[in-house]
């Protein structure tokens, strides 16, 4: 190679040289901006976090509080079906265990006194007790545990000569329902109860035929139990979690309780829940 030839490459070594050796990386500002970017990116993803945790925490512990109202209603109103349900004797004229004939005279049996242990309460602490008579009554469910009638723990009464009482009685026992049954300690039923109200419905004597029926409490009604004819039951339950009411306005922060009063959400959810029965087997036989 001759030597204009080699000085010719060695300029174009040269300029290559440095061209790669201008090339940096990125500058400290470029670095502290792409950092900002990241942060800011990190940042919003957790705040998108915490908003959807937030909803799903709260549709979770309002579901909770739904399932929990559902769950006591459904125990109560069970006791409340069967209360003051008496045996049918389907040959009364005749001893126990005789055969059963067509012309036999059917009555109600009287060893439960009904006017008395149907249903009654009290108002300090809220209390609501509801009986009914225990007796065999074999089906074609299960011939072998012929008791059909349980008190609210799933619980067979005593039998004394084929019969027995039917017990079970409902208070607020700290923030737990509990249930009382025929024999037993109490348990809770539900937990998380701010207030548990029983509110009684009485049938007045019917003016032109048509019987009136009026709210009233467990002192009113204890003059005479067979007036009361329907039962309400409110239950107030609070949640698990905290919320955040600080920034709400006064009425926002704010919920009616069992009584029909403003109350204070307290930073917990409040949910009231009321449910009406009518008693089946209530009233003078």
């Amino acid at each position: 190679m001759s030597t204009h030839g080699k000085q010719a490459t060695f300029r174009q070594i040269n300029m290559l040289h440095r061209r790669y050796s201008q090339q940096t990386g990125a500058t400290l500002i470029e670095l502290m901006v792409g950092i900002a970017i990241g942060l800011l990116t990190i940042a919003v993803a957790i705040g998108a976090l915490m908003v959807s945790r937030g909803v799903s925490t709260a549709v979770s512990d309002t579901t909770g509080l739904q399932e929990q109202a559902s769950y006591a209603f459904r125990i109560i109103g069970q006791q409340l079906r069967q209360a003051g349900s008496i045996r049918l004797d389907l040959a009364s004229n005749k001893p126990e265990g005789a055969a059963i004939d067509a012309e036999d005279i059917v009555a109600f049996e009287t060893i439960f006194d009904s006017l008395n242990n149907t249903v009654n309460g009290l108002d300090t602490p809220t209390t609501l007790t509801l009986g009914a008579q225990a007796f065999n009554e074999p089906s074609f469910q299960d011939a072998t545990d012929p008791q059909l009638n349980r008190d609210c723990l799933r619980q067979k009464a005593p039998l004394v000569a084929g019969n027995g009482n039917i017990s079970s009685s409902f208070t607020l026992s700290g923030a737990d329902l509990m249930c009382q049954g025929s024999s037993g300690p109490a348990q809770p039923i539900i937990k998380n109860v701010s207030n548990f109200q029983v509110t009684y419905l009485i049938q007045e004597s019917a003016f032109l035929g048509t019987p009136t029926i009026r709210r009233a409490n467990a002192a009113t009604a204890a003059t005479d139990w067979t007036r009361v004819f329907g039962v309400e039951v409110c239950l107030d339950l609070m949640g698990d979690e905290r919320i955040d009411t600080k920034g709400a306005a006064a009425l926002d922060a704010q919920y009616t309780n069992c009584a029909g009063n403003l109350a204070s959400y307290g930073n917990r959810t409040h949910m009231v829940f009321r449910n009406t029965y009518q008693l089946r087997g209530q009233g003078r036989i």
